[in-house]
This record gives C-alpha cells, structure tokens and sequence, in this order.
C-alpha cells in the first residue's frame, strides 16, 4: 500500500471513530438528560417536603437553629409561641408537597410564608450582612437560600396540572 493511501486509510478510520465516538456520547447524553428530565420535579418535590418537614420539625421540637433568628424578627406574638406554629406551619408545607393531590395547598402555605422568612433583611441588617450589601453572615445565607426554595417551588408548582401519570 503506498504512503497515500495509508494516509487516507488512517484519515478515514479516524474520522469513522470521531464520528462514532460522537454519536455514541450524543446517545449517552440524551439518555441521561431523558432519566434527570424525568427523574428531576418529582425529586425536586420530595426534597423540598424533607427539607420543609425537617426545618419545621426542629421548631416543634425546640431544637432549631433558626429559633433565636425568628425570635429577634417577630415582635407581635411570644417566640415561644410564634416558633412551634411557624414549625407546624413548614410541617405542614412538607406534607401536602409530599401527597401530590394536596401540591396546590402546600405551595399556597410555601408563598405565604416566604415574605416574613425575608423580613431579618430588613429589620435586623447587622445580623444578616457582615459587610452590606454583599458579606451575608451565615443567617443571611440561612435566608437568602429561600430564593432556591422559591424557585424550586415554582418548577414544582408548575406541575400541578400534569396527571399523576406523568410525575
């Protein structure tokens, strides 16, 4: 075989496997965009109602992180009070996005209660910015991560129509 057509050989075989191994990735990636595209809102769901049920939870009990924070921004009800109802309330939240007939109620309670989770922003700055308006402390960050969870919450709700077949 001449110097020529081992080139042209070699060209073409390397082509044949570019052009395989691109069809092969472009296969592999469209299965896994299929399985995250079917898998992601009903995770999505459930890992908010975990995350709610869990948070909620620790209020109930006492045991949360957040308490003192909720304390400092509600003026109107005694924190003792104010704590446990506000964790019965993201109990609550987690259950209904749990049981998918009860999503509609679950994201009403979800919007209803994210203004006050922004409120600390507001009436207590010194605890939620080191440094304004970019250096969070971590109760800022504890805040600002509600964005996610209202984003999460609007992919989830955006569901709602859909039969339960399809989640």
């Amino acid at each position: 075989m001449s110097t020529s057509k081992q080139v042209e050989s070699s060209e073409s075989a390397s082509s044949e496997d570019g052009r395989s191994f691109r069809e092969e990735f472009d296969r592999l990636d469209r299965t896994i965009a299929e399985q995250m595209d079917r898998l992601g809102v009903p995770t999505l769901r459930i890992a908010l109602g975990v995350v709610f049920i869990w948070f909620g939870g620790l209020k109930v009990i006492g045991g949360s992180p957040a308490a003192e924070l909720v304390a400092s921004t509600v003026y109107l009800v005694p924190p003792e009070l104010f704590v446990p109802i506000l964790g019965v309330w993201e109990v609550l939240i987690g259950l209904c996005l749990l049981y998918r007939p009860l999503i509609r109620v679950g994201i009403l309670l979800l919007f209803l209660q994210m203004p006050g989770t922004f409120l600390p922003i507001v009436l207590l700055p010194d605890v939620v910015f080191a440094t304004f308006p970019h250096g969070l402390t971590v109760e800022g960050q504890y805040i600002i991560k509600n964005l996610v969870i209202i984003g999460a919450a609007l992919v989830v709700g955006g569901t709602v129509r859909e039969t339960v077949g399809e989640d």
